[in-house]
């Protein structure tokens, strides 16, 4: 029997390749390290990620389980419009809507598009060792397997990218971001984001009935707030105009999710014979552009394209990371620059640069979120 490739990680990255891979005929097998992985909040799937969810198939899975919303908002903190993009030239420019999902429905679906026994929890990986005919897979139970291949998709602490590269350090970026869930039903026109001096507040419906948001603050390291993050928010942003202050109100304490935000050094090798890593574990970025999990969609497509054309796998590894590097590299740039200038300090710098937005033309803007997000951004392998 043939050996399988082995994917770490059962997230979002992981469990698309793990879908993708088999669709070409590979055998897979997944590991992942945590027995419980629910995930709360939602993810937006913009074109382009849509685009390679339709490459792998499911596609039309993820647009039956999720809110499409159109519009893009730009408002400061008093409910002054800042920028208002018509609904028309959004879907033209990006080719249709994105979704809106919760986290928790997105893998449920990539995970049952997996045939049955696909995925065992609870394995770490401890060591990797390339043999003459793969890699040889040290687990967490003393076990240990042989793999024709290994997909690191293994997150931001990815074991697999600390193989390829040694340590990566990580770089605590200064400011904090929350995500809920509201039992609230956000006017569509008002998708986008509210903008203050250093802060900011995105909200975007999570289907008819319920909004998904975030919010990002400049905090020291490693804070929790005292009574509840739930409660501290509602403190900062009280006074904002509607629907900030509601999205609040309609939110529950126990549901809400704070994340200190890093930058990592970046994985100067993505492939290395039959090893290669993907998603996070490759090029974490910050979340200013909504295209972590979306790239690691792309990850996926891409990848089993080129495994199911290649003569061996170190050449479609290697192709892959060679393709990949330079748009995600981008990505990974433009999103730092976003969140330094929204963090800019003193703040009065961050509220005249949010301001400045009304100055560069709708047209301008366009075309950039179009060559990110549009599913012409997304070029499959063919």
């Amino acid at each position: 029997m043939a050996k399988p490739i082995l994917v770490v990680g059962a997230g979002i990255t992981g469990l698309a390749s793990a879908v993708a891979l088999q669709r070409r005929g590979f055998e897979v097998d997944v590991v992942e390290a945590r027995t419980d992985t629910a995930s709360g909040a939602g993810i937006s799937i913009w074109p382009n990620a849509l685009a390679a969810l339709d490459e792998i198939g499911l596609g039309d899975a993820v647009r039956g389980a999720g809110g499409r919303v159109a519009a893009g908002a730009l408002r400061w903190h008093d409910g002054t419009w800042l920028r208002r993009p018509a609904r028309e030239r959004m879907i033209r420019s990006l080719g249709e809507p994105l979704v809106v999902i919760r986290r928790s429905e997105l893998t449920d679906i990539l995970a049952a598009a997996l045939r049955p026994g696909t995925v065992h929890y609870g394995l770490a990986v401890d060591d990797l060792v390339a043999t003459g005919s793969g890699v040889r897979v040290t687990l967490s139970d003393d076990s240990s397997r042989e793999a024709a291949a290994v997909l690191g998709a293994d997150g931001v602490a990815s074991v697999v990218a600390r193989h390829l590269n040694g340590p990566l350090t990580r770089r605590y970026a200064g400011y904090t971001a929350w995500r809920g869930v509201a039992d609230y039903m956000l006017d569509p026109e008002l998708s986008g984001e509210t903008l203050g001096a250093g802060v900011e507040v995105g909200h975007v419906p999570l289907g008819s009935d319920h909004t998904y948001w975030f919010a990002t603050q400049r905090a020291p390291q490693g804070q929790t707030a005292p009574d509840g993050e739930l409660a501290h928010l509602r403190r900062v942003f009280g006074s904002w105009a509607e629907p900030v202050p509601a999205l609040l109100a309609a939110s529950d304490p126990a549901e809400v999710l704070r994340n200190d935000l890093y930058d990592r050094a970046q994985a100067r090798c993505w492939a290395r014979g039959p090893v290669v890593i993907a998603g996070d574990a490759a090029h974490p970025m910050r979340p200013h552009l909504g295209q972590g999990g979306c790239q690691g969609l792309e990850d996926a497509a891409i990848l089993a394209g080129l495994a199911d054309g290649a003569t061996d796998l170190p050449d479609a590894f290697a192709r892959f990371a060679a393709l990949r590097r330079p748009r995600v590299n981008t990505l990974v740039r433009k999103s730092a620059l976003i969140g330094r200038i929204v963090n800019l300090r003193p703040a009065t710098l961050s509220a005249v640069a949010g301001r400045a937005t009304v100055l560069v033309p709708e047209f301008v803007l366009t075309r950039q979120l179009a060559s990110i997000a549009s599913r012409s951004a997304f070029t499959p392998v063919r």
